[in-house]
């Protein structure tokens, strides 16, 4: 994983960060995010991180990492926010200090890249396994970081007893039954698909910006719009992203180029998924084939 660019931080090592493809164009001025589009949060100041990479309850086809050595629930000691937060900016001024000497970088970008503003805390592994989610969160915004926390559902109980909300939440909502959720997510635990309802219905009660985001995957989960909706009339969301699932990493040894879909693509299944929903398209994305329903 350090070969593809995962730096591990903290004691033991269950943390690592991630320098995104977009904080790098951004500070070439290359293009922002999508986030940066659709949020107002600065790509070249994201800290793309995750406090649980080796724990993962799903297999997901379409996830580009390596899940051979996933587990399903936390295993031994943890290592403390303040540790895993000092150890993630480190790591990403590491990463990125090579900018101050290249001749394309936006100096002031440079800059103000080593003091990250934004955590994306979804890089690996479900975020919500490790047992201080809410000591972490509240690191962050002592620090004054915007937090966008990912989770793909099936740690309910733990999303349930958060105390700290994070700046935004989102939850992964992949499937539009169980038949496919099974095929495409592939759950490594009992009752996976009911904890992810229960999610759901948990998704109003936060008071933080909340966001689901379906990943669209050709030939396998871009049908039955109209139980999409279904499930996101109960989770209420702020806005739905739907994205397509992009032709990377370990994904290329599960799936198949045919199974990325066109932008043109996205976005007729989001306008079926608007139509049924009663949400609208309010904004997109080419370049990361991602439109906003909102």
């Amino acid at each position: 994983m350090e070969r593809m660019g995962y730096r591990f931080v903290g004691s033991n090592l269950h943390s690592a960060v991630k320098t995104c493809l977009w904080t790098k164009k951004s500070i070439i001025n290359e293009g922002v995010c999508y986030k940066e589009k659709f949020y107002g949060i600065k790509s070249h100041r994201c800290l793309q991180m995750s406090p649980a990479v080796p724990f993962c309850q799903q297999k997901c086809l379409f996830c580009w990492r390596n899940l051979s050595s996933t587990r399903v629930q936390w295993e031994g000691p943890w290592d403390e926010p303040s540790e895993i937060i000092d150890g993630a900016v480190e790591a990403q001024r590491n990463l990125l200090c090579g900018y101050f000497g290249n001749e394309k970088a936006d100096k002031r970008k440079a800059l103000e890249a080593q003091e990250p503003s934004n955590a994306a805390i979804s890089l690996a592994g479900e975020p919500l396994l490790y047992p201080d989610m809410d000591g972490l969160l509240e690191e962050f915004h002592r620090r004054n970081f915007t937090t966008f926390l990912v989770t793909n559902g099936l740690a309910a109980e733990n999303l349930e007893s958060l105390s700290e909300e994070p700046t935004q939440l989102y939850i992964s909502l992949d499937a539009p039954d169980r038949e496919t959720y099974e095929e495409l997510c592939r759950p490594q635990i009992q009752g996976a698909w009911e904890l992810l309802n229960q999610s759901l219905e948990l998704m109003p009660s936060f008071r933080c910006r909340r966001v689901l985001r379906i990943t669209a995957v050709r030939n396998i989960n871009m049908k039955r719009p109209e139980l999409f909706a279904d499930m996101i009339e109960r989770a209420r969301p702020d806005f739905v992203e739907v994205k397509a699932y992009m032709y990377i990493g370990y994904s290329r040894r599960r799936l198949e180029i045919d199974n990325m879909p066109l932008f043109y693509e996205v976005y007729e299944f989001a306008e079926k998924i608007a139509a049924e929903s009663g949400m609208d398209i309010i904004d997109e994305s080419r370049e990361s084939r991602v439109v906003l329903l909102g």
